[in-house]
């Protein structure tokens, strides 16, 4: 589900993916507004699946903490106010979802972006975060 969620650097909020064409990216809001727009190959365009926080040891995928969130929260949004929230508050959240972040690397921004996204997708009816298992996957488990 994540891959087709993308963040567009300069741009707030999250998108979906809805089609390709030459040299851009059809996108859609997820806010209430769903506008439609082409994202060109010059932006700075990630998917939500291809990105990782930093820990103490590794690094740990989105929808890890995603769904650390979730069930911290019990599916609901998440109460505390990204902007209005001082740094400590904002660490010792991160540090409740993620115990072992790092916290030399994972900087103010990238809590609060975190928060801000985790509430889009909430308020927007998109709360499933793992990645689907591939066909391939499941016959391989089955043999």
């Amino acid at each position: 589900m994540l891959k087709t969620i993308l963040s567009i650097s300069g741009k707030p909020g999250l998108y979906k993916l809805v089609s390709q064409g030459k040299n851009m990216l059809i996108v859609e809001s997820i806010n209430a507004d769903k506008k439609r727009f082409p994202a060109y190959g010059n932006e700075k365009i990630i998917s939500l699946a291809d990105i990782a926080m930093y820990t103490d040891d590794s690094e740990v995928p989105l929808y890890e903490v995603l769904e650390a969130i979730k069930s911290k929260e019990n599916g609901s949004a998440i109460s505390l106010d990204p902007k209005k929230a001082s740094a400590d508050e904002l660490r010792a959240y991160m540090a409740e979802i993620l115990p072992n972040f790092d916290r030399d690397r994972v900087y103010l921004n990238d809590i609060k972006k975190l928060i801000s996204w985790y509430n889009i997708l909430i308020t927007n009816g998109i709360n499933e975060f793992k990645a689907p298992v591939e066909e391939s996957e499941k016959e391989e488990t089955a043999e």
